[in-house]
This record gives C-alpha cells, sequence and structure tokens, in this order.
C-alpha cells in the first residue's frame, strides 16, 4: 500500500512549489502548522548537505476535530505531513497517506474521516 500522493512539478523551484502547495491546502480547508527546513536542520545538526527538503505540517481543523472525537489518542498521529523535495527536474510533493497512516488504529469511524482527508489532501497535491 502506498502511503504518499506524489507529484512532480517539472521546473519548479522548491520556493515556488511551497507557496503553490500553500494555497492548494488553503483552498481544502487546511492551515500549515508547522514547518521543517530539512535542508538546515541537517546541515545546523550533523552538517550533512542534501538538496532542499521542507516537511509542512498541514492540518484541517474541522477533520481534526472530528478525528479527535472518535479517537482521542489520534492527536500523536496529527498533522498531515506534506514533503516538499528539490530533484532533478523539479520540486516533488509527497503528501502523507492518511487511510494508510490509519491502519495501526482498529476503529472504522476513523477510517472514514481518513478518507475523506485522503480526499482533500490528493486533492490540493494535485492542484498545487
Amino acid at each position: 500500500m502506498a502511503y504518499t500522493h506524489d507529484r512532480l512539478l517539472a521546473n519548479t523551484t522548491l520556493e515556488e512549489a511551497d507557496a503553490r502547495m500553500r494555497e492548494a491546502l488553503k483552498a481544502e480547508g487546511f492551515g500549515v502548522l508547522t514547518e521543517i527546513d530539512v535542508k538546515s536542520t541537517m546541515k545546523q545538526k550533523i552538517d550533512a548537505d542534501m538538496e532542499g527538503y521542507t516537511i509542512l505540517g498541514a492540518c484541517n481543523p474541522k477533520m481534526a476535530w472530528e478525528a479527535i472525537g472518535i479517537e482521542p489518542r489520534i492527536g500523536a498521529m496529527l498533522p498531515c505531513n506534506v514533503i516538499l523535495r528539490r530533484v532533478e527536474g523539479g520540486t516533488e510533493i509527497n503528501a502523507v497517506d492518511p487511510v494508510a497512516s490509519m491502519t495501526a488504529v482498529d476503529n472504522p469511524e476513523l477510517h472514514k474521516v481518513a478518507a475523506q482527508v485522503r480526499d482533500k489532501l490528493v486533492r490540493a497535491v494535485e492542484a498545487a
């Protein structure tokens, strides 16, 4: 089972992809709660060089509220991470598949919410 939904934005800088992804997430009701510049962090912590790599922690408050109401400990698996990473030819977007990540939780009601979140994330990735 794939655990991410992926899209290559050809000839697109990381900064351009970031702006496009944030707008697409916003259109689907998500906000970005966290941002991790992995490239900078790896350089600072272990003096390792890598291509641009940013993790956006995206959250749709209405869907998170619903999921937490169904399964209070699900916050351990939130927010939904979206990766923007430099690859040859552009920037790749990888968004977590909440259905795949929630398979460890035996709760059919939660799986329904996860499917709705997945649909929103897929639309956002495709719109970016």
